[in-house]
């Protein structure tokens, strides 16, 4: 009996020590206030506020409260923010990395377990002045407005109606010829709601020797930037850039979609120059890595997943800047692939989650922007999936081949090149391997 009674004793006095605990854990508990809210405006807010272009604000605890559960999963699925690079293979490292960090996921993962409290208002994060939405993004980094603005002959969206693609093709007005530094493309306000992208190009006369020459068709770099949910601009390292002729001409290649009410829409394209007189070392070549390829072979089965290979040699040494995946409704996965010249195979960036509603454009940081040598195969990979499963999927009994609506489907990676000289091909290697500690 004396026994029994010694047990339930410990039994009794483990649940106190736990339940002490418990108080204790509470007292510290995660609590949105504290917590979750910098997490938010950090990493949210660019959307997640009034006007903007998500579907709902997540501002204030009021806001945030009733979508706890779903924000919770798509978090922990690492659908938002959106960046869908496989984080466990490839390169990591990136300028624009939007993703949340373990502990970030943790911790919004934790507060909805525990119920979502509010906590003490008192510890909220300061609030942001969040700019006009009417404003060039790259602007503040350059310390000015952009030195150029072209704008498309404005086009009238219907209330209904089919998808409709808009080319005007605009005079630049320049009579030198200057170097681009970044450049940034944006609807106007009006516009937004029925522009679903717009793709910008340059037009102007080559010379045989304006070209790298693993650039050996002219024209090849005619592809300057465009406007797609998830991208901002393009900015371009030190002692590079595209260049824009005099006399050069800017086809604006527009796509928009009725949305119950019509719009008349335009867009601009904002150019930033070096400064007159400067030339860059590097010229900056944009290619749509497989694109051809797709045009040529893409055959999307009905109710298939089905997988297509694209190859792009690289001729002499060259450093890849970033990778932007673009595939449309029935888009799953993409990668990029280095077949270097002895055999070994790297992966680059691998896309495991595409989302046609996100054109991610993943900027390589300086140290981690892939250096490959000549005679490098590029191999990009998509996957698309047709079948019942997809969910953006509008009828997995159709054949899919290419084409430019979003019902149609296609595959290539916009990838801006440098290309170097050997002797700056070898000099960036050694000054990669003394940062990472490596002997001279």
């Amino acid at each position: 009996m004396n026994t029994v009674w010694k047990t339930q004793t410990r039994f009794f006095a483990g649940v106190l020590m736990l339940s002490a605990a418990g108080a204790t854990y509470a007292q510290e508990e995660i609590t949105f206030s504290k917590d979750v809210a910098p997490i938010l405006q950090e990493n949210c807010h660019t959307c997640h506020r009034p006007g903007q272009m998500a579907p709902m604000a997540l501002m204030t605890y009021e806001q945030v409260r009733p979508w706890a559960p779903v924000i919770k999963a798509r978090v922990e699925a690492r659908e938002m923010p959106p960046w869908h690079l496989d984080k466990t293979v490839g390169i990591q490292r990136y300028d624009n990395d939007v993703s949340l960090s373990d502990e970030e996921i943790a911790t919004i993962a934790a507060w909805v377990d525990l119920g979502a409290p509010q906590g003490n208002p008192e510890d909220l994060p300061a609030p942001i002045d969040w700019p006009s939405d009417d404003v060039w993004r790259l602007a503040e980094k350059y310390g000015r407005e952009p030195d150029l603005i072209v704008r498309s002959t404005p086009w009238t969206q219907s209330a209904q109606g089919q998808d409709q693609w808009w080319t005007p093709i605009i005079e630049t007005g320049l009579t030198e010829d200057r170097w681009v530094t970044g450049m940034e493309v944006r609807p106007t306000m009006e516009s937004r709601p029925v522009t679903h992208h717009a793709v910008v190009y340059v037009q102007q006369e080559e010379e045989p020797s304006d070209f790298s020459p693993a650039v050996d068709v002219p024209g090849r770099g005619s592809y300057l930037t465009e406007f797609a949910v998830g991208k901002i601009g393009d900015v371009f390292r030190e002692n590079t850039g595209k260049l824009m002729k005099a006399g050069s001409r800017v086809a604006f290649d527009n796509h928009y979609h009725s949305v119950g009410e019509e719009i008349t829409a335009q867009t601009e394209l904002g150019i930033w120059f070096h400064q007159e007189g400067f030339v860059p070392k590097y010229r900056v070549y944009s290619q749509a890595l497989g694109v051809m390829q797709a045009m040529d072979t893409l055959d999307i089965p009905p109710g298939k997943i089905s997988t297509h290979h694209a190859y792009v040699p690289l001729v002499t040494h060259a450093r890849l800047e970033n990778y932007q995946p673009h595939m449309h409704i029935r888009g799953k996965a993409m990668s990029m692939e280095a077949i270097l010249p002895n055999g070994q195979v790297q992966m680059l960036s691998h896309v495991d989650n595409f989302n046609f509603n996100w054109h991610v454009n993943y900027v390589y940081s300086e140290d981690s922007a892939p250096l490959l040598p000549a005679g490098t195969i590029l191999k990009i990979t998509a996957w698309h999936d047709n079948t019942a499963e997809n969910p953006h999927n509008p009828d997995p009994t159709q054949w899919v081949g290419w084409g430019q609506r979003s019902y149609d489907d296609m595959y290539h990676a916009h990838v801006n090149v440098t290309y170097l000289t050997d002797e700056d091909y070898q000099q960036i290697i050694h000054d990669r391997r003394l940062s990472a500690g490596g002997n001279d």
